[in-house]
């Protein structure tokens, strides 16, 4: 397996997983329907968990573009292969959620709420405001690319195959799972956490192109902050680790 084979399907199961347990909880008719914000930050907590249990041996387990770069900025990463990486990203993410969607399509033709269509694909804030949601973004993903730098303190090795072992990995697969069930917890009310532009763009792209019933738009005036706010998040987290070192 490639780094970027690895890449693309840790954040497959991610993604896979994660938007999974929002269709479960949220779409008319199912069996988990109505069971909550605890279930849904425990089961995303348990989602980084599968993938970087998936990918953590051979890509490092980034699994998201805002860590990729964090990385990257800290001299723990080589730029040349960034791209790569979010473009595995970016794949895997399409993908889970091209599954979900395939796995609860007759829940989604259950349920007549757009917004709650558009939710099981991407996020949006509880409150709309959009300085204020970008902050949320951003200082939940400083949180997780700072434990990732600073608390793990990372070496970068590479093999002779360019196998990066810098990442949610680094951490162990159990403790990235926590971090990020109490992010989600503590920090995740404001706009649903994404943290993860990955997260966030390529599920929101499948929205828009999936020939979902009565599914309504997919609110692109809102889909920077997912983008920017991470990625603004884990230069600073960079910033401050590279302070701090």
């Amino acid at each position: 397996m490639t780094p970027f084979i690895a890449e693309l399907l840790g954040t497959f199961f991610l993604i896979l997983l994660g938007t999974g347990v929002v269709a479960n909880v949220s779409l008319n008719r199912t069996i988990g329907h109505n069971s909550g914000w605890i279930v849904i930050t425990f089961a995303w907590g348990f989602a980084v968990f599968t993938g970087v249990v998936v990918a953590g041996p051979i890509s490092g387990a980034h699994l998201n573009p805002a860590v990729s770069v964090g990385l990257a900025l800290a001299g723990l990463f080589p730029w040349k292969n960034l791209a790569g990486y979010c473009l595995a990203q970016m794949i895997g993410a399409s993908l889970g959620a091209l599954v979900v969607w395939l796995v609860y399509k007759d829940h989604f033709d259950a349920t007549d709420d757009k917004n709650t269509k558009l939710s099981v694909f991407s996020t949006s804030p509880a409150i709309r405001n959009l300085p204020r949601n970008f902050l949320s973004e951003l200082v939940g993903t400083f949180a997780l690319v700072f434990v990732i730098l600073y608390f793990s303190n990372p070496t970068l090795q590479f093999s002779d195959t360019n196998t990066a072992t810098i990442g949610l990995g680094s951490l162990g697969a159990l403790p990235v799972a926590i971090l990020v069930i109490v992010i989600g917890m503590s920090l995740g009310g404001t706009t649903g956490y994404a943290i993860n532009p990955a997260r966030d763009l390529a599920p929101r792209i499948m929205h828009a192109v999936l020939p979902i019933n009565n599914k309504g738009n997919s609110q692109w005036d809102y889909a920077w902050v997912p983008v920017l706010g991470p990625l603004t998040g884990a230069c600073i987290a960079s910033s401050l680790y590279l302070a701090l070192s």
